[in-house]
């Protein structure tokens, strides 16, 4: 049975258009309240795509509304990819809610014309 602070959230970013990791990938968490918006947290993605912490876990780990922001934009750029002005893709958000104290995972892949999230393991 789930305890009170067994949950976590964590996330990655592969980049589908070079099939290697997304490191340097900058990350805002914020706990959404109807239409309001407070930060959480900011990461950076490693050399394997992944923060080094998880986004949120024991005490810190509530369950509600949530919302990822990837700046895909800025981490393309250094990729030295082809983009248009102003880039198609240039920040995603993913609004999610997390209902119990499990893992959540919100991993992402994208390429400079696409992206897909699913919860993973």
């Amino acid at each position: 049975m789930a305890k009170a602070d067994d949950g976590r959230l964590t996330t990655h970013v592969l980049d589908t258009a070079s099939g290697l990791p997304a490191a340097g990938l900058k990350i805002v968490l914020y706990r959404v309240n109807g239409n309001s918006h407070r930060k959480v947290k900011e990461a950076v993605t490693n050399a394997d795509g992944r923060c080094d912490a998880a986004l949120l876990e024991g005490k810190a780990f509530q369950t509600g509304q949530y919302e990822l922001i990837f700046f895909v934009g800025d981490y393309l750029r250094t990729t030295k990819a082809k983009l248009p002005a102003p880039p198609f893709l240039d920040q995603i958000p993913i609004r999610f809610g997390m209902a119990e104290q499990k893992h959540y995972h919100v991993p992402l892949l994208v390429s400079p014309y696409g992206y897909s999230t699913y919860r993973g393991s």
